[in-house]
């Protein structure tokens, strides 16, 4: 009897006690997710809700995420908004863009990689290296044309490198060189970025004014293009002062995605200019796409400016070509000059009279 009396108090006491925490728990829930008055989400009630439950953000993290302005006093944009939730979108898109950009650019190189172990340096074959082929010289490049190239090129590829590092380190070189060297390398590469880009508001006009007007395509660039097969044989199609290749770099790397590249590299860099962060994160996912595919069509370009075709390094270099190499690689370009209708002209006034056995020009042309 008495056992059973003692196992009934003990079964009121649990229920009394259930009891209680079931109110107190339904009390606390009531506290922590007030009604959208002013009573519940004023001053007030949130310091109530500190001093009751003073490790539950919950109720201030769904305010601040409901997107709400609030009250600030700093102006500007967006000043009033604390989160953004389309910055999660931003974030989440970034890691398809980066694996496939980084997939692009290592497909390029690789790429050209093996056509180099294959084929070798195009045009080895001629006598045509260093631009002395017994022929006479033409000036190929003025020193204007070299500067403007050379200031647009050193740019190009710092901000290519560093910008690789920035979006491709943290996953390619960090596993490798460890995080004190990488900090040091990311640091680095960000102030380049930053500095160094601005540059390109002149470059880029500059190599515009002074190539564009050899870079007019027409209906001989599609004929390049369908007897491509013969330029990686040494039989190329006759082209201009430039084939439809190089005018296809021109167009789509310097016209089309290097003002790209200027245009949202300047809303990334500039926040003072009062975009959203929104119009930041438009500009930082189409700057970061037409990057990669600028620098994949770069290194095809600068490969067959240095190692993938003999003689084309020095031209760009010196500013001289010689003439069988002008009349291989670009054959209506070269008539043209014979015929004194290009702005190009041989390195000596008389060469035109002048037989191919002759001298090829003044001692500082045959030099370089």
């Amino acid at each position: 009897m008495a056992d059973s009396m003692i196992v009934r108090a003990a079964s009121l006491l649990a229920a009394a006690l259930f009891f209680v925490a079931t109110a107190t728990a339904y009390a606390q829930a009531q506290q922590s997710t007030p009604a959208p008055n002013a009573e519940n989400s004023g001053p007030a009630a949130q310091a109530q809700r500190a001093q009751v439950q003073p490790l539950n953000n919950a109720p201030v993290w769904r305010e601040v995420r409901s997107g709400t302005p609030a009250k600030t006093t700093v102006t500007g944009r967006e000043t009033n908004v604390l989160i953004q939730p389309q910055g999660e979108t931003w974030r989440s898109l970034r890691v398809p863009i980066v694996f496939w950009g980084g997939l692009i650019v290592a497909a390029a190189i690789l790429g050209l990689a093996v056509f180099y172990m294959l084929l070798g340096q195009m045009g080895a074959h001629e006598d045509t290296k260093g631009g002395k082929a017994g022929g006479r010289l033409i000036e190929r490049f003025t020193p204007i044309d070299r500067y403007a190239h050379w200031l647009l090129a050193i740019t190009w590829a710092t901000l290519a490198i560093t910008g690789l590092i920035l979006s491709l380190g943290k996953s390619v070189l960090l596993p490798l060189i460890g995080y004190t060297l990488f900090s040091w390398l990311a640091i680095l590469s960000k102030n380049l970025h930053n500095f160094v880009g601005p540059i390109l508001i002149v470059a880029v006009p500059l190599m515009f004014v002074r190539y564009i007007r050899d870079n007019g395509i027409g209906m001989e660039d599609v004929k390049w293009f369908m007897n491509i097969i013969g330029y990686f044989k040494g039989h190329e199609y006759p082209s201009g002062r430039f084939n439809a290749g190089e005018k296809l770099v021109f167009w789509f790397v310097l016209v089309l995605f290097s003002t790209i590249l200027v245009l949202t590299g300047l809303v990334l860099l500039f926040p003072n200019f009062d975009q959203t962060r929104q119009t930041m994160q438009m500009a930082n996912v189409v700057h970061a796409v037409t990057a990669y595919l600028a620098i994949a069509l770069a290194l095809v370009h600068t490969y067959l400016g240095t190692i993938g075709l003999a003689g084309a390094y020095k031209a760009m270099r010196y500013g001289y070509v010689d003439e069988v190499w002008a009349k291989h690689h670009h054959e209506r370009w070269y008539q043209d000059i014979v015929a004194g209708r290009s702005r190009q002209h041989f390195a000596d006034p008389k060469a035109r009279q002048q037989p191919a056995a002759q001298p090829r020009g003044p001692a500082s042309a045959r030099q370089a």
